[in-house]
């Protein structure tokens, strides 16, 4: 299975690149990518910058730029060789093998698309995505129509929900005051 790490966005609220902040002093990417390996070293990072050019992974630039998560997602799906795709957001450090492994197993292959959800929202950056959807992805794209519900709304899709005790575990971190919320919670626990 082909994983594919999304390392865009503007990060305008965390004020540097999103993937290389730092968290227990590693990168957020460098968790991921840890989460993801007893499933799978077949790992590209999405990116347009060179910010990741330490990590030894295939880096591949947007197709089309500016178009958020779904145009690193149509990207991810374009340069991939697998018919079914883990895409993972960067800023997501305390994301665990257990609960991608969980995914894989639960994801119906009658499906296009399988992410998680909990009672409060959908978590489309923890997700299994299959390069069927590439025509639809690309004419949400072409037209401007970038909202991921709606795109997810418009494919086959499986929702798996998040059972309370692992609702932390989906926690995306987007800004400095997330980031110290999460390293407050760290310290409360040890």
């Amino acid at each position: 299975m082909q994983v594919s790490i999304l390392c865009g966005g503007k990060s305008s609220r965390m004020q540097s690149e999103k993937g290389l902040v730092l968290y227990q002093n590693k990168p957020f990417v460098e968790h991921i990518i840890e989460a993801v390996l007893p499933i799978s070293s077949n790992i590209q990072l999405i990116t347009n910058t060179n910010d990741y050019d330490y990590l030894a992974y295939k880096k591949i630039k947007d197709i089309v730029v500016d178009k958020g998560p779904l145009g690193g997602i149509f990207t991810a799906l374009v340069h991939s060789e697998t018919e079914m795709n883990l895409i993972l957001s960067c800023d997501i450090p305390l994301i665990s093998s257990e609960i991608l492994l969980e995914l894989i197993e639960k994801h119906g292959t009658n499906f296009d698309v399988s992410v998680f959800e909990d009672i409060n929202r959908i978590h489309p950056l923890i997700g299994i995505y299959s390069k069927r959807i590439l025509p639809v992805l690309k004419e949400a794209i072409d037209v401007n129509d970038l909202k991921m519900m709606r795109f997810i709304s418009n494919v086959k899709h499986q929702l798996i929900p998040i059972t309370d005790a692992k609702r932390h575990l989906f926690k995306n971190i987007n800004s400095v005051a997330e980031l110290n919320e999460l390293n407050t919670n760290l310290s409360q626990l040890k």
